[in-house]
């Protein structure tokens, strides 16, 4: 059910750093297009980033971005970034795509590359535009245009227009496919509901939850805490400063007045207690010990392991459990000794859910093969700036996000070591364990 992310020994491995990183603000999709590219985004994180490197864009080994749905004319995404950003034809880029978790990916390649002594330095980060995921024409209607170019005479084109049904224009929403799974044909609001049903997880519990993920994230932007986020500037002279998604009046109540969006009329999750549809990049800075001293670099953290997991589509908000657990314990860690998490909220039950899956003693020892239930993650300890409900989830970044911040909130806390973990579409997780070289052992 597990892969491991990183087998080699901790003592052999070659340490890896993040000396620093950059990200957009996220802005909140609202009906229509926002302003910026999936490539847009990208370029400004990274440019902000690299300019405040005492190296030149060209001296990177190579670029790795991760964008789950990148447009038509943005293929190899982080090649366009790379260029774009100055790093010359030199300089490889390559992109992937794991769903939630690719912005993760990106810097688990660039962990593992650096560990193999392949790279020194590499830019790895995610970006995603998910306003502008297109919309499709019914596939009726790509028939029937194919008919009507074969038709050669004005009358076959007259049958042939005689034809077509109104319902066949009606487009289809590309957003909404990416996010159904094709193999269990679920949304992956209906896998939250199945986990939250698993774990009996209460509307109520939902909504307080996500009603603190707004006020964690309002406390963070009043005490200026997101320090690596940098401003945006559109064409039009607009800035954009700061993540627009997060509702500060928001109360449970409020939220307890909205309906189910996935299974009408009985269902839990809703629009309110779930992760936002968002665009927004971040980028991370990569580099070995030697980089470090070669260029006088600052060091951020250190990604210490990382790990991915597969189980059933349907239980996919599940993923981080079987992703940290494996992880932890090759390390001989229990949950209370990591001192925080950021566990990526794509809803508010797959987290409640997660946590409450380490208390089951059923779940621990069917699924994870222990004997006894795990333990809890403290709620002091675990997005305490708010998370993809109040931030939003754009699909490609969040991992990257998520690691970034993590090494931040244990800079400022004084804390030793953290966990990036989230669930992925399709049934997976991965997990990235980082740690505070300036707290001693």
């Amino acid at each position: 059910m597990a892969q491991s992310g990183n087998s080699t020994s901790k003592d052999r491995a070659r340490p890896v750093y993040i000396v620093d990183g950059s990200r957009t603000p996220f802005l909140k999709f609202r009906g229509k297009p926002n302003a910026f590219s999936a490539a847009d985004l990208g370029v400004a994180a990274s440019r902000q980033l690299l300019l405040r490197m005492p190296f030149e864009p060209d001296a990177l080994d190579q670029v790795i971005f991760g964008c789950a749905g990148p447009a038509a004319e943005e293929a190899n995404i982080a090649r366009i970034i790379a260029l774009r950003i100055g790093c010359g034809h030199q300089v490889p880029a390559w992109s992937v795509q794991r769903n939630c978790g690719s912005g993760m990916q990106a810097l688990d390649n660039g962990l593992h590359d650096i560990q193999a002594g392949r790279s020194e330095m590499v830019l790895a980060g995610g970006t995603e535009a998910m306003s502008r995921a297109p919309l499709l024409f019914d596939p009726r209607f790509v028939e029937w245009l194919a008919d009507f170019n074969r038709a050669k005479t004005p009358l076959a084109k007259a049958k042939q227009l005689g034809r077509l049904r109104p319902g066949m224009l009606k487009p289809v929403v590309a957003l909404l496919k990416g996010l159904t799974d094709p193999v269990s044909g679920m949304s992956m609001g209906q896998t939250a509901e199945n986990i939250a049903w698993r774990f009996g997880i209460t509307r109520t519990e939902m909504d307080e939850y996500a009603c603190r993920s707004h006020q964690r994230l309002a406390r963070a932007q009043d005490e200026d805490l997101l320090t690596e986020l940098e401003p945006l500037h559109g064409l039009d002279g607009r800035a954009y400063d700061l993540d627009d998604g997060v509702r500060r009046e928001s109360t449970a109540e409020d939220l307890g007045r909205l309906k189910p969006v996935f299974e009408k009329p009985y269902g839990k999750v809703t629009a309110g207690n779930s992760a936002q549809v968002t665009d927004g990049a971040c980028a991370v800075m990569l580099a070995s010990e030697e980089a470090v001293e070669k260029h006088g670099l600052p060091v951020l953290a250190r990604i210490v392991d990382s790990e991915w997991a597969g189980l059933d589509p349907a239980q996919m908000g599940l993923g981080p459990v079987h992703a940290v657990t494996p992880m932890l314990r090759r390390h001989r860690f229990a949950l209370g000794s990591i001192d925080h998490w950021e566990l990526n909220e794509a809803f508010a039950a797959q987290v409640l859910a997660c946590t409450a899956a380490w208390r089951d003693r059923r779940y621990c020892r069917e699924q994870l093969g222990l004997s006894k239930p795990w333990g809890d993650i403290d709620p002091e300890r675990l997005n305490v700036d708010g998370g993809g409900i109040s931030l939003g989830h754009p699909v490609g970044t969040s991992g990257a996000r998520i690691a970034l911040h993590l090494a931040h909130v244990l800079r400022r806390s004084g804390g030793r070591r953290g966990v990036a973990t989230q669930c992925i579409g399709g049934g997976q997780g991965g997990a990235m364990l980082i740690e505070n070289p300036e707290v001693s052992a």
